[in-house]
């Protein structure tokens, strides 16, 4: 049988397109959408191209999220590839999140990945085999002025894979994030703002700044959303140029403006250890 992926948030945007390019190669899919009424227009696109769609919202509990999982391995009996792709940016200075806004922002980009992956790892488990797919963000690696609530979801995001793929290595499960940088979909035009605006001390501030700048590049991305799923289907899969990489790197960097933050990132990171590896090595006790 063809692989089968699972793929959450197939209304728009990567996932919708990730799921296409799947189904073009052959391969089953079974996409998420939250509302499949709102959603008519991806659901027919997918449902047409041979593919199955199951409605999740991934705020749901824990349990639901888990019964969901296993109606959508009932459709063909397991899931080979799962692609954990839900997720939403909430803008704003961080001293501006209420509770409840914070809370959102975490449960579905955190809680959400989290209890579908607990859903579908036994199935990969007893099958001894299996590949997870976590779709985080250039702000998983570098936080940025007025997206810290996003980065801080993704943040935990890539924490929790780096532990899950030491975890599931021995049952030849394996994890892969994505860290996209700006491409362009919709995803800028689904983002808001924390219900408090811009209150006037944040007026004209780096956090202000970030945000007026959210709003000129929608839509004018240079990332190419076709050319991204393109790569992510080679490294899955093996198939392509990219396919190389496959089993090789536990993370795939998407677009130039992601490329040049993660490069500031490990430099930011080997100067701070540098500086501080002489007083770090000095801490153990004399015995």
């Amino acid at each position: 049988m063809a692989p089968i992926w699972l793929i959450t948030a197939t209304s728009n945007g990567l996932g919708l397109r990730l799921a296409l390019r799947v189904l073009k190669a052959g391969h089953h899919v079974i996409g998420t959408v939250r509302d499949p009424a709102r959603s008519a227009e991806a659901v027919k696109a997918i449902e047409d191209a041979g593919g199955k769609i199951i409605q999740l919202d991934v705020t749901e509990p824990q349990e639901s999220i888990h019964n969901k999982m296993k109606e959508a391995e009932a459709i063909y009996g397991h899931i080979d590839i799962l692609v954990n792709n839900a997720g939403y940016c909430l803008l704003g200075p961080l001293a501006l999140f209420t509770e409840r806004e914070a809370k959102l922002q975490i449960q579905t980009n955190f809680f959400g990945p989290l209890f579908v992956i607990q859903g579908i790892v036994p199935g990969m488990q007893k099958r001894r085999s299996g590949i997870i797919v976590n779709v985080s963000s250039v702000a998983g690696i570098e936080g940025a002025p007025s997206s810290g609530m996003y980065a801080a979801s993704k943040f935990s995001l890539e924490g929790m894979s780096d532990s899950l793929g030491k975890e599931l290595a021995e049952f030849d499960i394996s994890v892969l994030l994505v860290e996209p940088g700006a491409f362009r979909t919709n995803f800028l035009h689904g983002n808001a703002v924390n219900e408090r605006g811009v209150t006037d001390e944040w007026k004209d501030t780096v956090a202000h700044k970030a945000l007026l700048r959210y709003d000129t590049v929608a839509g004018k991305q240079a990332g190419d959303p076709d050319k991204a799923v393109d790569l992510i289907y080679e490294v899955v899969t093996g198939e392509g140029k990219a396919g190389a990489l496959k089993g090789k790197i536990s993370r795939l960097i998407l677009g130039k403006d992601a490329v040049t933050r993660v490069s500031g990132k490990i430099e930011k990171l080997s100067n701070d250890l540098e500086a501080c590896k002489e007083f770090a090595l000095s801490t153990d006790i004399v015995e």
